[in-house]
């Protein structure tokens, strides 16, 4: 029995509510506790604590109360402080509707994205680059990947990004120094199931799938500059769900809405490091309707936020610098040259509020082409 739209976006609420809840509970979460935790390393791999790394500060944004209950923690943990960069990269994931499934068939598509992380943040505003011991992370995605969708209701979808990243620390021989590494490796895949049978116009949809540790999650240099939560891969199986919606705002159809949300759970993990539960979501509305000739040019606005767990294990920052939410302004366009699609975006922090100090960007930018054949 087919649902009601009323009915399904009652439960994509529920399911948004739930997603909210996750990092909440990933933030509680010490050590790898979980079942299914697959941990072949016997050895830990932790950067030896320097003075640099022994003095973070904590979120200025934290009580007095909170900064006692940090500090306590911390004498009974085995885990080092150590700083740590607000990557979430998972935000390049969502807020593009035109990649939501339309018709049968194939599509692939290559998408780049870049981000900047020059900045160090804690709590809800810049704070000292003097209170964070790495400094800027530049990091170039080149994603190409394939979208095959059977029929009006089933469909696949699978990605595979390469990253080049350029990354500059605190370390070296004196672990003083600002040390720099420039790497270039393939990032971890991902592979998900499309159903978007709930109505006849695909204007609704679940997606569900694994991101596989595909990425390499153990570059460094002889001084064991990197961390792990600074490695293009995570080193983590994940589960992948999601969901979207989509449907016009006036009669004549020219006025559109949708809203996106995905959840990312790791699973099974490696190297005595968790990262933590994500969750990022969309809502856009966006205009058609206008044309010069055969192209057609949409634009689009989205409100985008990301939200993200500690995360955990003796080569995690956790405590003190790990776990983020931000929100982000997001003007884009989509220009249509049937088959062909083009679609670009920059992506604005609005609200950043991050746990200890952390690297954010000023803004994230996208471009997507794309084929259908």
């Amino acid at each position: 029995m087919q649902l009601s739209k009323m009915q399904l976006i009652f439960w994509l609420g529920i399911c948004g509510l739930w997603v909210n809840s996750k990092p909440s509970i990933a933030q509680s979460i010490t050590g790898n506790f979980s079942p299914f935790t697959l941990d072949p390393l016997a050895y830990a791999t932790v950067r030896p604590a320097s003075p640099a790394v022994a003095t973070t500060r904590p979120s200025a944004a934290v009580s007095l109360g909170d900064l006692a209950s940090e500090e306590m923690a911390l004498e009974q943990s085995p885990y080092t402080p150590i700083d740590a960069c607000a990557c979430g990269c998972g935000i390049f994931d969502v807020g593009t509707e035109s990649m939501l499934p339309q018709g049968t068939g194939l599509t692939v598509y290559f998408e780049y994205a870049y981000q900047d992380q020059n900045i160090n943040w804690s709590g809800v505003k810049p704070a000292s680059s003097a209170d964070n011991d790495d400094k800027n992370i530049r990091t170039s995605f080149f994603t190409p990947g394939i979208q095959y969708m059977f029929n009006r209701s089933w469909g696949i979808q699978a990605e595979l990004p390469l990253a080049n990243r350029h990354f500059e620390t605190t370390g070296g021989a004196s672990g003083n120094d600002i040390v720099d590494q420039d790497w270039t490796t393939i990032g971890d895949m991902r592979v998900e199931a499309i159903y978007d049978g709930f109505f006849p116009d695909q204007s609704a949809g679940v997606t569900f799938g694994l991101k596989l540790p595909t990425g390499n999650f153990r570059h460094n240099d002889q001084y064991e500059d990197i961390d792990r939560d600074s490695e293009i891969g995570t080193g983590s199986t994940d589960v992948l769900l999601g969901g979207f919606y989509r449907n016009y705002l006036t009669k004549d159809q020219r006025l559109a809405w949708f809203a996106q949300i995905n959840l990312d759970i790791p699973q099974l993990t490696q190297d005595q490091y968790r990262p933590g539960v994500e969750a990022d979501g969309a809502l856009g509305v966006y205009l058609n309707g206008i044309n010069f000739g055969r192209v057609g040019v949409i634009p689009i606005v989205q409100v985008l936020d990301g939200l993200r767990g500690h995360d955990s294990g003796p080569n995690a920052a956790y405590p003190v610098a790990s776990g983020y939410e931000r929100v982000l302004l997001s003007p884009g366009v989509e220009i249509h040259i049937h088959p062909l699609m083009i679609y670009a975006d920059v992506e604005l922090p609005v609200y950043n509020h991050v746990t200890g100090n952390q690297l954010v960007g000023s803004n994230l930018c996208k471009i997507i082409v794309s084929y259908q054949f």
